[in-house]
């Protein structure tokens, strides 16, 4: 007896067998939810390839119809879905049940938990144990914060493979002069590379926009979590203007530290202060952090009081609401 084939898997997929499985299902993709499906099984098996999956635990987040679950699984995975789409949901309890019935072992190779819920609305240790990996196509609307959520907090993936905006994720992997406030947070807890340009038409239906696939290794943190807040609110400072000139956007915002401190940090770190603030890297705004003794309660009084922020400039709005730069028309599953 001949095992029936995946129409889904990276072999046989495709715009039209994710469309005649959407119509077979009854369902149609939400645009509210970013709701894009891969449909390219070399960008299928190029992410399973980079992730490595057999035998290690895996987190995804939205995973929509359950084509890189499928992927996972079969590669020997134990993985771990949250999916906050109710129709979608009850799809993946009929079409992975036998796999979720191995899941009743955590670590079962193959085995499958269908968390449904708003990931962002589950901490971290409420859905997967220590050590898991990250494996995903990040809906577009939430990349900023679920990167906040997962890296932010304990226990923190040790590798995360996932499907971006090819835009936010160039950001993120960019280099000191390309820099915004999510790539120097990224950037800190992880080493972070674009491995793959995923083009729309790769997609079903089609975002108006490309893909990207985001691979990093998480590094061991360098701050306790106090000091780590105090830095994370220097970088927030910073990209409240990130056209403007170092020296002036700190004194700006950081009223409580006065410019003579200021000036006197920049120059012990070797931070020139007419440089911007995305051509500063993560290790010298953990310099500045330090020269600064950014910890105590004349810190945090001035972060609160005599911010100014700059109209024209959302980029550290952005990043405290978990949107990374301009939101994206689309995302994909």
């Amino acid at each position: 007896m001949t095992t029936p084939r995946d129409p889904l898997d990276g072999v046989h997929l495709g715009p039209e067998s994710v469309r005649r499985h959407l119509r077979r299902h009854g369902l149609e993709a939400r645009h509210s939810l970013s709701q894009n499906h891969l449909a390219d099984g070399e960008t299928l098996e190029a992410i399973v390839q980079a992730a490595a999956p057999t035998g290690r635990r895996v987190l995804e987040i939205g995973p929509g119809i359950g084509i890189l679950t499928g992927a996972l699984l079969a590669q020997g995975a134990a993985v771990t879905a949250v999916e906050v789409d109710a129709r979608l949901a009850a799809h993946l309890r009929d079409r992975f049940a036998e796999a979720i019935g191995r899941a009743e072992d955590e670590e079962a190779p193959g085995g499958l938990r269908l968390v449904e819920a708003d990931a962002l609305d589950v901490p971290v240790t409420d859905l997967v144990g220590a050590p898991y990996d990250l494996v995903a196509n990040l809906p577009y609307h939430i990349t900023s914060p679920i990167l906040h959520h997962v890296l932010g907090n304990e226990p923190r993936p040790e590798r995360f493979v996932l499907m971006l905006q090819r835009e936010v994720a160039e950001r993120i992997a960019a280099a000191p002069g390309g820099l915004s406030y999510l790539s120097v947070f990224v950037q800190y807890h992880a080493r972070v590379e674009v491995v793959r340009i995923v083009p729309a038409s790769s997609f079903e239906p089609s975002p108006d926009v490309d893909s990207a696939v985001l691979v990093g290794t998480t590094r061991p943190r360098r701050l306790p979590p106090d000091e780590e807040d105090a830095l994370w609110r220097l970088v927030q400072a910073g990209f409240r203007e990130r056209r403007k000139m170092l020296r002036n956007v700190l004194s700006r915002q950081l009223t409580s530290l006065g410019r003579e401190r200021i000036d006197a940090a920049l120059e012990g770190t070797g931070i020139a202060p007419d440089r911007r603030p995305q051509t500063v890297s993560v290790e010298e705004w953990l310099a500045l952090a330090e020269a600064l003794a950014m910890i105590g309660d004349d810190w945090r009084k001035g972060a609160a009081n005599g911010a100014q922020t700059d109209p024209a400039d959302t980029d550290a709005g952005h990043a405290r609401t978990g949107h990374a730069g301009t939101p994206a028309p689309g995302g994909h599953r």
